[in-house]
């Protein structure tokens, strides 16, 4: 169990939290949440040990171990990838290193073999002759091969490092398990597996932080809710909690709606017949059944969506998009190879493919960013595309400009009133639509590049990894608007929830050819045809 009493945080004077008294258990798994800049991840830090709170107490046992992920994925260089799995559980990592080093002695005395006997029999009670086999089998289920594992992390790739890292925190069977984003970089297939693994812990209290709303509904049992300052707790997962959340900021709105009425009525009687005597009772009585009518106390929440809707200004003809023998090689590897498809109108199109630079160079050939080796693709001539790439420096460097003068280009209207409502939906009001544009955190960047698409009014939108960076309230929006859109949608992500609530199609760009499907994510994930088609593909 981990628990904190009366815990507050404070920098520079401003409150992130205060009086947090919140209770942690064995077997559960607890979704953090809240709005960026609530602080989520600096309550975790807490947790840790890595920050001292500003005031209040961690309650955990020393007796008990505590597993937490890195986020330094360049921590452990001149490393080997099986050690850093190891080194997650200190206590194990420390016996072997010194049993190691007693054994390697040429001097081996009599001292020396008591010690090591000491060693051997902690190393048997920590369960260390199983240690490597499990390292090995979580590195292997988060897709690190076999060939891999006595490899330097620094011959290893960022999606690489990544698993590794969380490879480390999973080992040993902490007791205490602190995940801050551990499905950023991850494949489909890795946080399918991270899923059933944290299903699986019986013992273990698991703490995550996490935008992906499906990872959060499959394996959370409670949600922990940062929000007014506080944290409060509720028994689900995030559906419930949104649900939940939803309708009771709707129950308080619409009593509060009905006493503001009542109010009135009352209001409106006193101030007509407290001067009329026969009146006069019912007045002072109305005065006293006006002074005991109280609003529900609705306070401010951290947690704000952004206000998103595509319009198409015109709706694109029968013949949107067809590519032929699309070819290109990026530093001497071949990414698209003879690639040929059609898009019709209304398609709601997700790119998948083993390496997400598959998806990333298609759709920057598509949108005119860069040019294929070989091959074609023509639009129709009704259509008309707006594109986030992934990458989005380029629209923001070397640009400063406050964000009106940075929107003003995009905009068909130049009026500073109405980009300046553009702003305002995107969550950018009063002073802060006056911020440099290089100055803007990736979130801000990616709100920025929605606002200018929105403007747009294009039939045919292409988005690469549009969550990245985005809060969960932010995706959710981002999520509706997209359900909602009636024009054609070409995209790249990770997110299981977004994807199977926008796409209706799914091509799969393999080595060896595509797959192409009309049907849902969940669907193409469970039917066993459409995968032994995929592993075909694949293993050819």
């Amino acid at each position: 169990m981990i628990a904190t009493s009366n815990l507050g945080m404070r920098f520079s004077g401003r409150k992130l939290f205060e009086d947090v008294n919140v209770k942690f258990t064995p077997g559960n798994c607890y979704g953090l949440i809240g709005a960026n800049g609530a602080g989520k991840s600096t309550f975790v830090k807490i947790l840790s040990g890595v920050l001292e709170p500003t005031e209040g107490e961690v309650i955990f046992d020393k007796n008990k171990r505590m597993a937490v992920l890195n986020q330094n994925h360049f921590a452990y260089e001149n490393d080997k990838v099986l050690d850093v799995v190891l080194m997650g559980h200190k206590k194990l990592w420390d016996i072997i290193v010194e049993k190691n080093a007693i054994y390697a002695k040429a001097d081996f005395t009599d001292e020396d073999g008591i010690r090591a006997g000491e060693l051997e029999g902690e190393f048997a009670e920590l369960n260390g002759w199983e240690a490597e086999t499990e390292a090995e089998t979580l590195l292997m289920g988060l897709g690190i091969g076999a060939d891999l594992h006595h490899k330097y992390m620094k011959d290893l790739g960022e999606p690489e490092k990544v698993k590794v890292l969380l490879a480390q925190a999973l080992f040993g069977h902490p007791d205490v398990l602190l995940l801050d984003e551990p499905t950023n970089g991850l494949d489909i297939k890795a946080i399918s597996w991270l899923e059933n693994f944290l299903m699986d812990l019986e013992d273990t209290t698991v703490i995550v932080v996490s935008h992906d709303r499906h990872f959060l509904n499959k394996v959370c049992t409670h949600i922990a809710d940062l929000d007014y300052g506080k944290i409060k707790m509720y028994v689900g997962n995030y559906d419930f909690w949104y649900e939940s959340n939803q309708l009771m900021v709707k129950l308080i709105s619409a009593k509060n709606k009905k006493l503001e009425q009542k109010r009135q009525e009352l209001q409106e009687f006193i101030a007509r017949f407290s001067a009329n005597a026969s009146k006069s009772k019912q007045a002072t009585s109305r005065k006293k059944l006006l002074e005991k009518l109280q609003l529900e106390d609705m306070q401010v929440s951290n947690r704000k969506y952004p206000f998103i809707e595509f319009k198409q200004e015109r709706e694109a003809g029968n013949n949107l998009l067809k590519v032929e023998n699309l070819t290109k090689t990026i530093d001497g590897v071949k990414v698209l190879d003879n690639l040929s498809f059609t898009i019709y109108t209304g398609d709601k199109v997700v790119f998948l493919a083993k390496n997400d630079l598959v998806k990333t160079t298609l759709l920057n050939i598509l949108s005119g960013e860069m040019e294929p080796d070989s091959g074609s693709y023509t639009w129709g001539v009704t259509t008309s595309q707006a594109y986030m790439p992934k990458d989005n420096s380029k629209y923001f460097e070397n640009k400063d400009l406050n964000l009106i003068d940075w929107l003003r280009p995009y905009s068909p209207d130049q009026h500073e009133a109405f980009v300046r409502g553009f702003l305002g939906r995107m969550l950018f009001t009063g002073e802060e639509t006056l911020k440099s544009s290089t100055v803007l955190s990736g979130g801000e960047k990616v709100r920025c590049m929605i606002a200018k698409m929105m403007l747009t009014n294009a039939n045919v939108l292409m988005f690469d990894n549009p969550n990245d960076h985005l809060d969960l309230e932010s995706i959710t929006s981002l999520n509706k608007a997209l359900i909602n859109f009636k024009g054609t949608i070409l995209f790249g992500a990770h997110d299981h929830e977004f994807i199977q609530t926008v796409a209706n199609r799914i091509i799969e760009i393999t080595p060896n050819g595509i797959l192409d499907k009309v049907m849902t994510y969940d669907e193409y994930l469970e039917d066993e045809r459409v995968q032994a088609q995929l592993d075909e593909l694949y293993n050819r």
